[in-house]
């Protein structure tokens, strides 16, 4: 991969895909999509949630820039001198968020 090939964005979303986030390598938002209902919801939660995305999003584009310097040649000495997460940095660092981040609707029922 090629520095032409390399991505400018990154889009990632929530599990549930009510919220989709589309940033640059360093997670700065450049689109964001809410689905109505969500934004009924406390806006502080909404927030955090877009910020996590945000967050994952620049880390996922580490593993990918990482990647690409890695089949450039770089040796793994500097690589490791990048300061670029790993691909086993992200997925943990995901596991805990999923664990510390509330998912679940504060309430089953909907809004007539």
């Amino acid at each position: 991969m090629t520095a032409e090939e390399f991505p400018s964005e990154f889009t990632l979303s929530s599990r549930t895909g009510a919220i989709v986030v589309t940033t640059t390598e360093q997670g700065l938002p450049r689109a964001i999509s809410v689905e109505r209902d969500r934004l009924r919801q406390d806006p502080e939660l909404l927030a955090s949630e877009i910020l996590r995305l945000c967050k994952q999003s620049a880390a996922r584009a580490g593993v990918e820039r990482r990647a690409q310097l890695r089949a450039a040649g770089l040796s793994p000495e500097l690589l490791a001198l990048t300061g670029l997460p790993t691909t086993d940095d992200v997925t943990r660092q995901e596991y805990v968020e999923e664990q510390d981040y509330e998912t679940e609707p504060d309430s089953w029922l909907r809004p007539i």
